[in-house]
């Protein structure tokens, strides 16, 4: 029997149209466009602020135009995973409201938490499933609605974040493209460091922990860039050596777009010019789980059958990891 991978056989996205500016945010904190750009590379995010929508209504545009570019029927969808740190509710599940509002009647679906390394670990359980004979066609979605969790007077968080959502559509395959290698890892040494100190269960809302912008991140930044920095770079040169992938045929890097200063750093770890890596923060910031696949979905165009890929990201938790794909199809036939 042939061995089964599981292929990306197509990408679907959403940012909202409301953009938040530098200049727009020196206005209600004490920043500048220089500072910003400096020491994170952010220009603008996108920022869901319409009353009533959360983080499905973004995943759900997202696979709606997935489904849509792919031709595929809804009740074909064996499987939906959700990678997010922002669900609408603490219960039900972002993707069980897209079970009902996209209409994948023979689909089951759940949530992933594993905070910015959400969707790299989801393309890995998404493969999985896949690769078991199961199932045919499973959507992979990372989505954040971070604006929600952001303290919009802290200056030194405000500036990162963002709000959006990508999908990935996963296929089995005998070829060998798709999800072809990993490397995840978790310590759980992060949590001093970048957390939300309430709304859990250990200290439930109350007034004074929304009194005290207790429900937004929390992040000793200095400590988060050292990890990210050496365990990103680590993991990425692992598994590229572990492939016998070099400058010469790694295609692209795809870093979580966090820190600008952390995306030099992988890729000059990976002797990689900048040409081979994704960039996109300047525009979106971080939007943490959709980060990754945003990435894909603005350079689909560039992308070509067979071109080998890398993506990497760190998170809470301490989180992180690395995958390596081979690209399935030619972007730019499924961008006209």
């Amino acid at each position: 029997m042939d061995k089964i991978n599981a292929v990306i056989t197509g990408v679907g996205g959403y940012v909202p149209d409301y953009v938040l500016t530098n200049e727009e945010l020196s206005r209600m904190v004490d920043t500048t466009d220089e500072w910003i750009m400096t020491r994170i590379g952010v220009k603008e995010r996108r920022i869901l602020n319409e009353e009533g929508l959360g983080t499905s209504y973004m995943a759900r545009k997202a696979v709606k135009q997935l489904i849509k570019k792919t031709n595929t029927n809804p009740e074909d969808v064996d499987l939906i995973i959700v990678a997010t740190s922002t669900p609408d509710y603490i219960f039900p599940s972002v993707a069980s409201i897209l079970c009902e509002k996209v209409g994948l009647k023979n689909a089951y679906a759940f949530d992933m938490s594993a905070a910015c390394s959400g969707f790299l670990f989801l393309m890995e359980t998404g493969a999985s499933f896949i690769r078991s004979g199961r199932y045919k066609k499973v959507i992979v979605v990372g989505a954040d609605k971070m604006s929600s969790i952001t303290d919009y007077t802290d200056r030194a968080t405000c500036p990162i974040f963002g709000d959006g959502a990508a999908a990935f559509m996963l296929e089995p395959t005998t070829e060998e493209y798709g999800v072809l290698d990993s490397a995840l890892r978790t310590d759980g040494k992060g949590l001093p460091f970048l957390h939300m100190k309430a709304g859990g269960s250990v200290c439930p809302p109350s007034y004074f922990t929304i009194n005290n912008h207790m429900h937004c991140v929390y992040q000793e930044g200095r400590t988060v860039f050292k990890y990210a920095v050496s365990n990103m770079s680590d993991i990425s040169e692992f598994l590229a050596k572990k492939n016998n992938l070099s400058k010469d045929n790694l295609d692209w890097i795809i870093p979580h777009q966090a820190n600008m200063r952390i995306i030099d750093a992988v890729a000059h770890r990976m002797e990689l010019p900048m040409e081979k890596v994704m960039v996109n923060i300047q525009r979106y910031g971080n939007t943490s789980a959709a980060t990754l696949p945003l990435c894909i979905w603005d350079y689909e165009d560039k992308l070509k059958k067979g071109d080998n890929l890398i993506f990497t990201a760190f998170g809470a938790g301490f989180t992180w990891g690395a995958v390596y794909v081979k690209w399935g199809y030619d972007g730019k036939k499924a961008v006209e």
